[in-house]
Parts: C-alpha cells; structure tokens; sequence
C-alpha cells in the first residue's frame, strides 16, 4: 500500500477536503492494477440476487465471470443513499503514539467515502452520536453538499459518553427510506457499563431489520491493538478518568485475548446480520482501509 496514503502523511495536509481527495484518488488508481478493476462498475450497475427476485432478470453474463448471481438495477435503483454515522465519545479521542486520534482517523475515512459517493452522485447525510443522536445533515447529492458535509465533521469533536445501542435505536426510527448506514466507532463500553456487545448487537438488528446496509467501521488505536507496553503501568479510562495500575507485561496476552474475544463477538454478531464489519486500527493506511471494506463488500456478493 501507499506510503503517501498513511495516516502521517495525511496529518500534513490541514484541509479535510484535500485529505479526502487524495485518499481516493490513491484508492481509485490502486484499483486499476488490482483484482478489483472494474468491481466499482459492477457494484454500482448491479445488486446481487435475492430470493423473491424474478429469476428472467439474472444478469447470466455476470454469472458466467463470477459465478455468483446478479440482477441489473433498475434506474431507480442506482442512486444509493448513504449516511455517516459518528461516534463522539470521549474516548474517540484518544492516541498513544499515533499522529491520528481514533476520531480524525474516522473523519478523515467518513470525508473519503463521502467523496467517492459524490462522485457516483449518490446523497450523502451525516448523523452523530452521543447521548442521543445529532441529525447534522440530511441526505443530498447537490453540488456543494460535499463541502457542507466536510465542513460540519472539520467541527466536530469527541466528548463525554455516547449510549450507542439508543443512538442505532433512534437511527433505526429515523430512516425512512432503505439507505447504507456507515457507522463509525471504537465500541467501547460506557463508564457505566452500557454499550455491551450484546445491547449494539440487538440494535443493529433493528437496522437490518429495516431494510438498510449496514457497515460497521471498528477503529481502535495502534496502542490498543499492539499493547506496546512493559512493566508496571498506569492506565487512566478516558471517558470516566478512574485510573487502575497493572504489570502489563504479565498482563498482555490476556489483554490480547480479550481483545480478540471481543472483535470476534462483533463480527460473528454482524456476519449473521449480514453486516459488514470491518476492524481497523489508526496505523493502518486509508487505501488498505477502504480495499478492507470492498474485501467485505465484495465477499457477500
């Protein structure tokens, strides 16, 4: 992947628009020379077949390339509505060693999909989460609604606690036409102990349940990935500010198992929603970020 695509070349350029525009331009030119070229066309042209679907619209062209069944989008199929759904949890705000906040690192990949959706004129709204959801913008396509867009997550800061399984309850409610939720977030649990996996799970459900595609971008820091640390260490919750005092060398690998419990929960509980989930972390290059994401997309087609 791009060097010039990393986290700590993007932190260089100020403007959000700038960083969001070179992302996909890398994106887009990565795709040419990868086995994904001409993927973004058969995304966007067709949709996979359902049981219910008229079987005299299967597309047998695409079958006979992929082996998989298609059906060719009606007109008014093309236009995909989107909204970016954003955690503004405190502690979404956290780094160790990065130069990217786990909160900057979603922006600046919510601003890159923004971008590529405008691109493909699909409208595009922007929802925020906290204690309960924040309806910033509705879903456009005009012109200059891309620089709206960028405008309001340039102001946007993470603080406090969010209720997460409340705040997808309410987006559930709220939409009311089918439409592809990208929710962004570290799934961290509330300093009260909300926000289980089980709770965001049953929420995500009513999504589903909705008739929305759902992706699911889980992004924690490099340093809570890794757990680069050694010795006796003082860890201090963000949102809460209760410290504890561990060894973290005798406590690593049950901190890595943990961790790796955790993501499989999440990603067995959207496997069986048929929820993208997609786990990154803030060192990871935002062209290897957005090819993850088509790796999911791509895999349920």
């Amino acid at each position: 992947m791009s060097t010039t695509l990393s986290p700590e070349s993007l932190q260089q350029i100020q403007r959000l628009d700038l960083r969001a525009r070179m992302v996909v331009r890398g994106f887009l030119q990565g795709l040419h020379s990868s086995p994904f070229h001409g993927f973004s066309v058969q995304f966007s042209e067709h949709r996979r077949y359902n049981r219910g679907d008229d079987p005299k619209l299967i597309d047998w062209l695409a079958y006979a390339k992929t082996d998989k069944y298609f059906v060719k989008r009606y007109e008014a199929e093309t236009n995909l509505t989107g909204y970016l759904v954003i955690d503004l949890s405190k502690s979404m705000g956290f780094t160790e060693n990065q130069t990217m906040t786990k909160f900057e690192y979603c922006t600046c990949l919510a601003a890159s999909l923004t971008y590529l959706m405008t691109m493909q004129q699909d409208p595009v709204g922007l929802l925020t989460c906290a204690e309960k959801v924040q309806a910033l913008l509705p879903a456009k396509s005009r012109r200059g609604h891309l620089g709206d867009v960028m405008a309001q997550l340039t102001r946007l800061e993470p603080s406090g606690s969010t209720r997460l399984p409340e705040c997808l309850t309410q987006v559930a409610a709220m939409l009311k036409q089918h439409s592809l939720v990208m929710l962004f977030t570290d799934l961290l649990p509330d300093a009260d102990g909300g926000g289980q996996s089980e709770e965001v799970i049953s929420a995500l459900a009513r999504l589903r349940h909705g008739g929305h595609d759902v992706i699911l971008f889980h992004v924690l820091d490099e340093a809570e990935v890794n757990f680069p640390y050694d010795g006796p260490t003082q860890f201090e919750d963000s949102e809460s500010g209760q410290t504890v005092s561990v060894d973290a060398s005798g406590f690593r690998q049950e901190y890595l198992d943990q961790l790796e419990a955790f993501r499989d929960r999440y990603r067995e509980g959207c496997h069986q929603l048929r929820i993208d989930y997609v786990p990154l972390d803030t060192s990871m290059p935002f062209d290897k970020a957005l090819t993850e994401y088509l790796m999911q997309r791509q895999s349920r087609f």
